[in-house]
């Protein structure tokens, strides 16, 4: 990874664990993405932007496999996620093969503008809900 790039994540990274995600998380109707700590084995939530489509909720993680939900997910892919208020179980797939870029334009327009600004490596996750 490019010194530049480097900085980027370390910087938008610190601010989001710090900052925005901990406001975030405090939104009734943010969606978010609850997995389990693969060292720790503590629930961990993560907001994120991503659409619900059928059974399926789609969303791209702005750095791939460097993000900590992301590892987590890897590490075990049953996950939750909170959509408009409401839990849903499932299990969560990376899609290395998906067009992130292409995906980001039929997920929400706000949270895709910030991923494309501040992301260095892009991957696409699927979440399969049972519930």
């Amino acid at each position: 990874m490019s010194r530049y790039r480097e900085i980027k994540y370390r910087t938008v990274t610190s601010f989001q664990r710090r900052i925005g995600n901990p406001i975030l998380k405090r939104l009734p109707h943010q969606t978010l993405v609850e997995t389990t700590g693969r060292k720790s084995g503590l629930p961990r939530q993560t907001p994120v932007g991503g659409r619900l489509i059928g059974n399926e909720f789609w969303l791209v993680s702005e750095y791939g496999v460097k993000s900590q939900y992301v590892r987590n997910i890897q590490a075990h892919p049953q996950v939750r996620v909170r959509i408009k208020g409401r839990w849903h179980a499932g299990t969560a797939q990376l899609m290395p093969q998906d067009d992130a870029r292409a995906r980001l334009k039929t997920l929400p327009r706000l949270n895709s503008a910030a991923v494309r600004a501040v992301g260095t490596n892009l991957l696409t996750v699927r979440v399969d809900l049972t519930s």
